[in-house]
């Protein structure tokens, strides 16, 4: 059997902007006396190789770029579009429902401006519910505000002709639900902390392998420590609308957000992850990095993106509106996204005739020093594509 045809890579910095009106601005990038939203992101086409459909990967705070995958698919023949959104590596003010805006902005810059006949979905990591949430959107527009309350509009989006789930979670308010630490009893001061909840903690009479009642109570104590949070959230911005002042937003950190007893105990939620690791590093270093999940927020964004009880941007929730032909790929060693999540996103997508479920065993999140599991991403991805004609 011959082997594939390797290309060069034309790579080709990509500007898109569009118009917004806004009273409150919350992040950089905005011009304009009504405000236009700036995006950057790239193109990167395989050399002398034309096509009629784009490739599309969007996170909601990262372009991507700098994953092995991306390239691979353009070696191998592909276009493929890294998009950034306006959060892009500040994930801080993060609205999720901005994030679809500019996905849609992208979508149509994509077939009205570059002329491709169809644009193919990438969902990887957390961009997999943004994905869903927008093709969503894209057929049936249901939300009007952000769980803050804050008017907005998601209609008239272009949808997608094809959806890839890549180690995808179901929405980041369901990964922090399982990887808060619950031990913290002081939000003000996290050293102040439950050792019976602290799994780092020697003193902690509880070790893996963990029996299925701490699980139980260690779960539900995550739960309460969220919806604290979230009622403070809440209140807070309750508080600033009700004195009708200026001030509308107001910044909060939240402690130690990476104590998922995963990490540390292989009998949960089994595959072929590295004990005492994670997609972050060792997994107690990483409960209290700077670059911790969800560390920095303002209210609106916790609302949007890391309260599993008010967030629009539930995988789940919004799979049975997926009708394109689907691909779902599950890396069977993946360090950050749990072992369930891409089959139950492939269960839930109820309204897809044309689904496939892949799994690439002992892949971990990133393909990190794996070429082969890498190179069985692409190959997957592009016979997938190629049988549904969606590779010219």
């Amino acid at each position: 059997m011959p082997e594939p045809e390797t290309f060069e890579i034309d790579r080709e910095p990509v500007h898109v902007s569009y118009s917004e009106k806004t009273v409150l601005r919350e992040v950089y990038g905005f011009s304009g006396g009504i405000g236009r939203v700036m995006l950057d992101g790239y193109r990167w086409r395989p050399r002398g190789r034309p096509s009629k459909t784009l490739l599309m990967y969007m996170h909601p705070a990262a372009t991507m770029h700098n994953l092995p995958v991306p390239a691979a698919m353009v070696r191998a023949g592909a276009h493929v579009l890294l998009a950034g959104s306006r959060y892009n590596r500040n994930d801080a003010p993060l609205i999720m429902e901005n994030a679809v805006r500019d996905f849609g902005a992208y979508v149509r810059h994509a077939k009205e401006v570059w002329g491709y006949e169809k644009v193919v979905m990438v969902g990887w990591s957390g961009g997999g519910s943004l994905t869903t949430f927008y093709q969503s959107m894209a057929v049936n527009p249901t939300v009007t505000e952000t769980p803050a309350g804050d008017p907005v509009d998601l209609s008239g989006f272009v949808p997608g002709d094809g959806f890839v789930c890549q180690a995808a979670h179901l929405s980041r308010a369901t990964v922090l639900k399982t990887m808060i630490d619950p031990s913290v009893l002081d939000e003000n001061d996290p050293s102040i902390r439950d050792p019976e909840l602290d799994i780092y903690d020697p003193r902690n009479p509880n070790q893996p392998p963990y029996s299925a009642d701490y699980i139980a109570h260690f779960r539900a104590a995550q739960i309460r420590r969220i919806r604290r949070r979230t009622a403070y959230v809440k209140e807070l911005l309750h508080s600033l609308r009700k004195k009708g002042a200026s001030e509308a937003e107001r910044a909060i950190v939240t402690h130690r957000t990476l104590a998922d007893p995963r990490f540390i105990d292989p009998t949960i939620e089994p595959n072929d992850r590295v004990p005492g690791q994670s997609y972050l590093g060792p997994p107690e270093l990483s409960n209290s990095s700077p670059a911790g999940l969800a560390r920095f927020s303002t209210l609106r964004a916790w609302l949007s993106q890391w309260s599993f009880d008010d967030t629009n941007a539930d995988a789940i929730a919004h799979a049975p509106n997926i009708r394109v032909p689907l691909l779902v790929l599950e890396n069977s060693g993946d360090d950050a996204v749990p072992q369930p999540h891409p089959r139950e996103f492939f269960d839930a997508a109820t309204g897809a005739t044309d689904k496939t479920f892949h799994v690439i065993r002992g892949a971990n999140h990133y393909y990190q020093d794996q070429p082969e599991h890498c190179a069985e991403a692409v190959r997957t991805v592009i016979d997938w594509m190629r049988a549904r004609q969606l590779f010219d």
